[in-house]
């Protein structure tokens, strides 16, 4: 027969007839770690505030940097997180919240900006790293009441519909003609393919860009 459990009432007495066993019981056992483990765990609890406090001058105590950079021909200095986005800094620092945050993985194009004429997708550029930079946003782009011509190009090409997008559409637009990809539309769509379209609109952002390429 496979081997059985003893109960307590089971357990042999001890040997010492005289008083009560030194030798603790598993109830008694149980007892004292389960009583024990409760002070621990209550006294983490206690401590909790403790932690808490910790982990909030950790936060405070995040390394930070000084960067100077000119946002939409506007010179900036500000000390931020050593961990904040580009994007981040236009959005929450700057209030410019034309550069949408969309996957804030670099995968759909919605926060593309110029950094220094080129190309960029802002929730992937660490602030730091642009110290003495020129950044372009949608909001950069008009001259006073009067818009970019890309601009007004996807405006008369209907080449949006939700408009989600179409800060990123435009900015990646106007670097690309800036680079020269739009010998063709298959060009522009293949240096364009960065940006995602949910709506659909492909063919209109195409034309747009073409038209302002002065190719219509």
């Amino acid at each position: 027969m496979p081997p059985t459990e003893l109960t307590e009432s089971e357990v042999p007495p001890s040997g010492d007839s005289g008083g009560s066993s030194t030798t603790p019981t598993r109830r008694t056992f149980i007892a004292t770690t389960t009583a024990v483990g409760s002070a621990v765990v209550a006294g983490g609890f206690v401590a909790g505030s403790g932690f808490i406090d910790a982990a909030a001058a950790a936060a405070d105590a995040a390394p930070s940097s000084r960067v100077s950079l000119t946002v939409n021909g506007t010179r900036r200095t500000v000390t931020v997180d050593n961990r904040t986005s580009l994007l981040d800094l236009l959005r929450e620092h700057f209030g410019l919240t034309g550069s949408k945050k969309g996957c804030n993985a670099g995968a759909c194009g919605a926060c593309t900006v110029l950094v220094d004429g080129q190309r960029v997708n802002s929730c992937l550029a660490l602030t730091v790293r642009l110290e003495g930079a020129e950044v372009t946003t949608i909001e950069g782009l008009a001259d006073g009441d009067r818009l970019h011509p890309l601009q007004q190009a996807f405006i008369d090409e209907d080449a949006f519909q939700c408009g989600y997008c179409t800060p990123g559409q435009i900015m990646s637009g106007v670097g690309c003609i800036k680079e020269g990809h739009t010998d063709s539309p298959e060009e522009i769509r293949e240096f364009m393919s960065g940006n995602i379209c949910r709506c659909g609109c492909y063919v209109k952002i195409v034309r747009a860009v073409e038209q302002t390429a002065g190719r219509k």
